[in-house]
């Protein structure tokens, strides 16, 4: 198999600091948050604006890369699932996908709504949405 580099452009600065308490999707009380970027990415910055959303990719550094299965949610009641299958952390490419709103920008720092992303969390990505509407 062949790997590749992954290069880290910032962290996520969060009030969440432990997985098992932190919400599992932005609507179950994800808090603001902020995406500080590393300055020497400051230009790739330009052209984002307060009041838009954008796709946020992050590295879950601190999931479990060998888990191929789990029970959704957490529920042993229910069947166990392929984590590709769900939006499980664990799996063996911990990369999050996020949707956030962005608030406010300064510098290289983001500030965005609904992150549901741990402190510490490294940035891999941002893309615009796209859509018909967008």
């Amino acid at each position: 198999m062949t790997e590749y580099t992954v290069r880290a452009l910032g962290r996520v600065e969060s009030t969440l600091t432990d997985r098992s308490t932190a919400p599992r999707q932005p609507d179950e009380g994800a808090p603001d948050a902020w995406l500080v970027f590393d300055d020497r990415y400051a230009h790739a910055l330009e052209g984002l604006t307060p009041g838009t959303d954008v796709l946020l990719l992050t590295w879950l550094d601190r999931a479990d890369r060998g888990t191929l299965t789990v029970h959704p949610r957490g529920d042993a009641a229910r069947p166990l699932t392929g984590v590709f299958a769900t939006r499980a952390p664990d799996r063996p490419n911990p990369i999050g996908v996020h949707t956030v709103h962005i608030v406010a920008i300064a510098g290289t720092r983001v500030h965005v709504r609904h992150l549901e992303a741990l402190d510490g969390t490294p940035i891999l990505d941002v893309k615009p949405l796209l859509g018909p509407d967008r």
